[in-house]
């Protein structure tokens, strides 16, 4: 072996550890006091669906809550670790702790300290970080899409079409995740495009040929066998080709049926094979369908537009204000420093695709969410490790130069940026209020309740018959019903359920027995045989307090902002369960 290829390889080696070990601070970051937030109303919301499913075994598609992924693989988790925040949370953590290792995939595109930062990146940005401690899909759909583009760039760079297996099936698993994996779809194509067009624009201009265009930034192994072999082999390389890319969409498709055809008639299909053309109908066409007639006919983007750009900018400057000045520097030395007048394909591409996204998102999602902020951080990594890269590389000449102005000015860069990155994390963490509304969705309670919540199960498991009621309700100056369902049994026969969000996830997973009242019932009535504990809207609070004698009272935030709820726990039924806990 060449002293130069021992080099490489080293390099090689190094990078790869160095991405391991992000990759590993990655998983500690977001496992630490993963279950310390208290779930937000979608988590609860998603979260109660997913504990109906392990309790019933019966599980179809439903776009309101996005793809099925989510309830699949907790369903399984939850058959071997108790259902708790921490649980619940634990496949987005760890897909999006492992996210970081996709980096790898991109080496034959980026320099080796572009590749670590790339990683570094996509391992401790705040929004991701963030967001990963959260049982949502957003992280899941850009974490899959990003990989499933990876392993497409290593069939590309080695021409072994076997990669274009895992990328078929990461895929599919992040279009089990989210809708938008349509939306990723269109971004690559668009992307491609562009890429594609911009270069054929720069070689004709220059004078190349056709063939040039052609075979531009192709690996040279690649680019050797396709110039060398003549057109008796075209037709079985064509062939060759139509399988690894038939086989790519096998795996999409066996992934995609997996998550999205219909509990337990998958499973009974088994036994009855009579079955299985009305259970890959539902799991397919029927769930395409279900989403399109939801997610692309049902409205749910008819909204103005500049009010949710302005919302998505601010979370994005917020959130990732280095990832953004990383990738501005990025841009413009990919383009204009690298090789003069020529970007590299892969950062034009994730650059593209991150300017879309930003705004395009404002478009499409449906409600304003900083969470869809993570669909445009993704990709503009790719361009920010490269700025980042660059300024290191410009600090250690420096420092090899002894040019002490220019190692002060980089070192001040980079100290500044893993500073803020750091001081972002630590506020984030586990934020409930709304000092950090610019990153956090709205619909979250604050953290002091679940500590009620947790007296509320020790008395409910220890008291005979019903443990909450929950005081129904009309906010004021509204006719909306909130709190009241008429059928406990079944939610969606209610009018409310969703006002009471998430407490159904904490009431369901502790075995809550509960009830409510119609609104203007008359609070004599409801308080005449009260339940040891009583939930209720801030705003009738002062009625309740006065013919609940013996109860506890606490307040707490339900939104972020504008909404409270309190709940009255009768101090003996507390005592009781508290003494029973020691």
């Amino acid at each position: 072996m060449s002293a130069d290829s021992e080099t490489e390889l080293l390099s090689r080696s190094r990078a790869l550890l160095a991405i391991i070990g992000v990759a590993v601070v990655a998983l500690v970051v977001r496992l630490v006091d993963l279950g310390g937030r208290i779930f937000h109303w979608d988590e609860g919301r998603v979260g109660y669906w997913i504990l109906r499913y392990h309790e019933t075994g019966e599980f179809s598609y439903r776009p309101i809550i996005h793809g099925p992924f989510l309830p699949i693989v907790n369903d399984y988790l939850f058959a071997i670790l108790p259902a708790s925040d921490f649980t619940a949370r634990l496949p987005v953590a760890v897909v999006g702790a492992l996210l970081p290792l996709s980096a790898w995939l991109f080496r034959e595109h980026l320099r080796r300290d572009e590749t670590v930062a790339l990683a570094l990146f996509l391992a401790v940005n705040p929004l991701l970080v963030y967001y990963s401690r959260f049982m949502r899909n957003d992280v899941l759909v850009a974490a899959f899409s990003f990989i499933a583009l990876g392993f497409v760039v290593r069939a590309y760079d080695t021409g072994r079409l076997a990669y274009l297996i895992p990328a078929g099936a990461s895929f599919a698993t992040g279009a089990a995740a989210k809708e938008n994996y349509v939306v990723y779809l269109l971004c690559f194509l668009g992307a491609a495009f562009l890429v594609f067009d911009h270069r054929l624009l720069a070689r004709t201009s220059t004078g190349d040929s056709s063939r040039a265009i052609l075979f531009a930034e192709v690996p040279e192994s690649i680019a050797d066998r396709l110039r060398t072999r003549g057109a008796g082999s075209l037709g079985s390389g064509a062939v060759r080709y139509g399988v690894g890319v038939l086989a790519g969409l096998v795996a999409f498709l066996a992934v995609f049926l997996f998550f999205y055809a219909p509990r337990p008639d998958l499973w009974n299909a088994f036994g009855n094979p009579s079955a299985f053309p009305g259970v890959v109908q539902a799991g397919t066409v029927g769930a395409v369908t279900e989403m399109v007639d939801s997610w692309i006919g049902g409205g749910h983007q008819s909204h103005e537009y500049l009010p949710y750009l302005k919302d998505f900018l601010e979370t994005f400057v917020y959130g990732a204000p280095v990832l953004i000045v990383f990738a501005l520097v990025g841009i413009v030395v990919d383009r204009y420093g690298v090789v003069a007048g020529r970007m590299r394909w892969l950062v034009a591409f994730a650059t593209y695709w991150g300017v879309v996204s930003i705004f395009g998102y404002p478009l499409a999602t449906d409600i304003q969410a900083p969470w869809v902020v993570v669909h445009a951080v993704v990709p503009l990594a790719i361009p920010a490790a490269v700025g980042a890269a660059f300024v290191f590389r410009a600090g250690y000449q420096a420092f090899e130069t002894r040019d002490t102005v220019g190692v002060g000015l980089a070192a001040l860069i980079l100290f500044a940026s893993v500073g803020g990155v750091v001081a972002a994390n630590v506020d984030y963490w586990n934020a409930s209020t709304d000092e950090d509304k610019v990153v956090l969705q709205w619909a979250q309670p604050e953290n002091d309740l679940k500590g009620t919540l947790g007296d509320v199960e020790r008395v409910a498991a220890t008291n005979d018959g019903t443990d909450v009621l929950l005081y129904g309700t009309h906010p004021p100056n509204s006719d909306e019903t909130h709190f009241y369902v008429t059928n406990e049994s079944n939610p969606l026969g209610g009018p409310s359920w969703h006002s009471r969000l998430p407490l159904p996830w904490y009431f369901e997973g502790a075995d809550v027995v509960r009830t409510s009242s119609p609104p203007n019932a008359g609070v004599e009535n409801v308080t005449a045989d009260a339940p040891p504990v009583v939930v209720a809207y801030e705003w009738d609070r002062d009625e309740l307090e006065s013919e609940l004698d013996g109860y506890v009272v606490r307040q707490h935030a339900f939104k972020l902002w504008n909404e409270d709820i309190v709940v009255f726990i009768d101090e003996d039924a507390l005592d009781r369960a508290n003494q029973t806990a020691v």
